[in-house]
């Protein structure tokens, strides 16, 4: 008898052994309701309990899977310590990465630190650039520790991984958006010491930060630091450079720059033309910024949104009315819509002007295009229609609208 009850054990053991667990754990009789456990915690037994399915023998693949399955992505870090205690457990990068995405999914920004701590300790495998710019990511978008991933890629060595300039660049341009202008220089200059070869990336992510704090004359310095990097200074150089001479006012730098780019033969993009179009239009240099839109369709350049709509507010900060109307055609046979803010300004123009005809066709294209004139333009064009306040009421909203 006794030996027909140890051959149905291991059967009992492995089949009810969850189902007991969860029995006794949530019992009001083991446990009173003043220390009942929280549903996370009854989550992680659950948890737990997955590996148990796994008796004889857990491949990594199965350990991915396992944590893939988490009911509680917050309990990673625990499981991975249960799996850890197996001796068939082979730990390698993408069991590493899973537990972070669970822990980063969860928030638990601390366990990630802890499991980087251990994984140095245990020095088990071997780790990716890739994984380390994904644990910087993390730190620096999510967690928001911004220190915590400038640390993380100096600590990368001792990991026996050495970091692409990828990553490296990654932190620098995370320290220019976050405003950290005097932590990119210390960063910048250790670069040797992980052995990254600075590129034109790297560059422009510098001069970013320094047109950003306003240190346009540094930008210039860093600039000229190109062909002693063995690097070619490329549309990207020219266009942030320009961008920060046009916003404090200093538009014929900019054009100067352009022609120095023209001479580089490094070819303009539409952001180029954006940004001297819109800084010459804050000067109210009208005809110039309509030339310098000529050159965008000369060249070939592919002009977007952006650049159309610069040159339609140009007009209508001079007040040309008819010629924002007709630009307004060009730009919608371009498949381009102006913005509703466009045509308020070209309809109040127009009605100002008592321009009726041309007045008329901005509306309709207005209603064809989704916008909705608002009470306030209705008042304007009716006052346009009816200057000495005759009586309008033959016509109907409708008939206005009608094609």
């Amino acid at each position: 008898m006794q030996s027909v009850i140890n051959s149905y054990r291991p059967m009992f053991s492995i089949r009810y052994k969850p189902l007991i667990h969860k029995l006794i754990f949530q019992s009001p009789k083991y446990f009173p309701p003043s220390y009942q456990l929280s549903t996370s915690q009854i989550q992680n037994y659950d948890d737990i309990n997955l590996i148990n399915n796994y008796k004889d023998w857990l491949s990594p693949n199965e350990v991915i899977k396992i944590f893939q399955n988490l009911k509680n992505p917050n309990s990673a870090l625990i499981i991975l310590n249960e799996i850890s205690k197996r001796k068939d457990y082979k730990p390698n990068e993408a069991i590493y990465s899973t537990v972070i995405k669970n822990l980063a999914i969860a928030k638990n920004f601390d366990d990630i630190e802890t499991l980087m701590k251990k994984i140095k300790n245990e020095r088990k495998c071997r780790l990716s650039d890739d994984f380390f710019y994904n644990v910087i990511k993390i730190y620096g978008h999510l967690a928001g520790r911004i220190n915590k991933a400038i640390d993380t890629l100096f600590d990368m060595p001792n990991y026996k991984c050495w970091p692409s300039v990828k990553t490296f660049n990654f932190v620098l341009n995370l320290l220019v958006n976050t405003k950290q202008f005097d932590v990119v220089h210390k960063v910048y200059i250790r670069g040797n010491e992980l052995g990254v070869e600075i590129d034109a990336c790297c560059l422009n992510i510098i001069i970013k930060g320094l047109c950003r704090c306003g240190e346009i004359d540094g930008a210039y310095k860093v600039f000229d630091e190109f062909p002693k990097q063995n690097c070619q200074p490329n549309v990207r150089t020219f266009s942030t450079i320009m961008h920060a001479l046009c916003e404090r006012g200093r538009v014929d730098e900019a054009l100067g720059l352009f022609e120095r780019m023209e001479k580089e033969e490094v070819e303009p993009d539409a952001i180029v033309f954006n940004t001297l179009i819109s800084g010459l239009r804050k000067q109210k240099r009208v005809d110039e910024g309509i030339e310098m839109f000529k050159k965008v369709m000369v060249k070939g350049c592919d002009p977007n949104p952006g650049t159309y709509q610069e040159v339609l507010y140009a007009l209508l900060d001079a007040k040309r009315y008819l010629e924002a109307k007709d630009f307004m055609a060009f730009m919608i046979d371009k498949r381009v819509n102006p913005s509703f803010e466009s045509y308020k300004l070209v309809m109040h123009g127009l009605c100002d002007g008592k321009l009726l005809g041309d007045l008329d066709w901005v509306l309709r294209q207005m209603v064809r295009h989704g916008f909705v004139p608002r009470m306030g333009m209705w008042r304007k064009i009716l006052g346009c229609l009816f200057p000495d306040g005759g009586c309008c009421t033959t016509y109907t909203y409708d008939e206005i609208l009608r094609d």
